[in-house]
């Protein structure tokens, strides 16, 4: 699509209080910059990443791709694929789910769940998210693939298209995998799932904020009450926490897949293979700590600019009325400034009519150092017909008569 540049703008940005520190990159080669943030931060952990969820970008890694066992922060792709279920409309929350009894015989972590129960699946994301249920996993699995063999090749084909290119999966809930079964992932790649299922579905976060709640069991024995409590301490403790999973095997070690939310910056922080619970709560607290001190938040409200007409050649109008649905944000990080963030306008070429409301006419390009940020675009206001004879005639007629 061809496009010529109606006019491009600089936006002004004024930092905040407490926003960037001195801590990022400006001035100082990346080696050095990666240094300051390893002296900085003194992550024990074999593996672990901190990642900005608007754009994705990695703000500190330790052996982020080295291939781990993800244990029960699989269940993050098991959300993933259940909330891209309801999205597609193949389930609704107010489904009922029937346990099966492969489901039911799962172990590790669970909420005991019998075969023939019926579970709704807004409290069997509950069971997930809070209580990082086995059983409630594979129930979920079945309910919407068929099999969790199904399921899971489900989560290898969503895997790569989140570009995850250091994982497999087996199962759909960590259970009793190994790296030589074939069941292993990444910091980085969890980090890639979590962005993917904080930014797509925030509802997650209803869920995997609750610190108690409890389930009624109904079943030929009766109605029985379950407690759930939350297995990441950090809802609790840290501001803004968004989320969002836990996972531990004396295998795996202690995993962690943290999400948090201040003032506009979104960020993901995992920690895997941690030598106990405490360290991955510390190590991902102190890697958000890290983020929010040296990131800031970027909006310019894309929505409410005043765009100007484009021509139209050959309809019954002569211009065309524009408008864009949506606001640019961005994270600012490592010495950024939004006063380098440029702004331009750009329409099609040779707008033809007809025209129809919602037709794409144009972007709006955002960049920083000649790097395309985002590009949102500019939508046709209202429908244009194609001018008829009898029209032209009378646009002729009327400039005659005003002349």
């Amino acid at each position: 699509m061809k496009y010529r540049k109606a006019f491009a703008l600089f936006l002004a940005f004024i930092m905040s209080a407490g926003g960037m520190t001195g801590n990022g990159a400006s001035g100082a080669s990346a080696k050095q910059a990666e240094k300051q943030t390893q002296d900085v931060l003194e992550i024990t952990a074999p593996s672990a990443v901190l990642i900005e969820n608007a754009g994705g970008r990695i703000l500190y890694e330790k052996e982020k791709d080295q291939e781990r066992i993800p244990a029960s922060i699989t269940k993050i792709m098991t959300l993933l694929l259940i909330f891209d279920a309801l999205k597609q409309g193949q389930i609704s929350l107010e489904d009922m789910v029937t346990v099966s009894e492969y489901a039911a015989s799962m172990g590790g972590s669970q909420v005991f769940l019998e075969p023939g129960e019926t579970q709704s699946v807004d409290t069997m994301i509950k069971c997930i998210s809070v209580s990082s249920a086995n059983d409630a996993a594979v129930a979920m699995a079945e309910f919407i693939a068929g099999s969790e063999q199904a399921f899971v090749d489900r989560m290898n084909q969503k895997a790569k298209e989140l570009g995850m290119e250091h994982t497999h999966f087996k199962n759909c809930n960590g259970l009793d995998d190994s790296i030589e079964s074939g069941h292993y992932s990444s910091a980085y790649d969890v980090a890639l799932m979590s962005r993917a299922l904080i930014t797509s579905y925030p509802q997650i976060s209803r869920y995997s904020t609750i610190w108690m709640d409890e389930i009624t069991h109904s079943t030929k024995k009766g109605d029985t009450q379950f407690g759930l409590t939350n297995t990441n301490k950090l809802i609790r403790t840290y501001r803004g926490i968004t989320g969002l999973k836990t996972g531990s095997t004396s295998k795996a070690k202690y995993c962690l897949s943290a999400t948090a939310s201040r003032a506009g910056v979104s960020l993901t922080a995992v920690v895997m293979a941690a030598p106990e619970p405490k360290v991955r709560f510390a190590e991902a607290a102190s890697l958000l700590d890290y983020g929010f001190a040296n990131c800031t938040g970027y909006l310019d409200q894309t929505s409410t600019l005043k765009l100007p007409d484009i021509p139209v050649e050959n309809g019954v109008q002569e211009v065309a009325e524009a408008y864009v649905d949506k606001d640019f944000s961005y994270t600012l990080c490592k010495g950024e400034s939004g006063d380098q963030i440029k702004r331009s306008i750009e329409y099609k070429n040779n707008l033809t009519a007809p025209v129809k409301r919602g037709d794409v006419i144009g972007r709006i390009v955002y960049s920083l150092d000649d790097q395309t940020l985002e590009e949102i675009p500019i939508y046709a206001a209202k429908d244009i017909k194609k001018a008829t004879y009898s029209d032209g005639y009378g646009k002729l007629l009327k400039r005659f008569l005003v002349s």
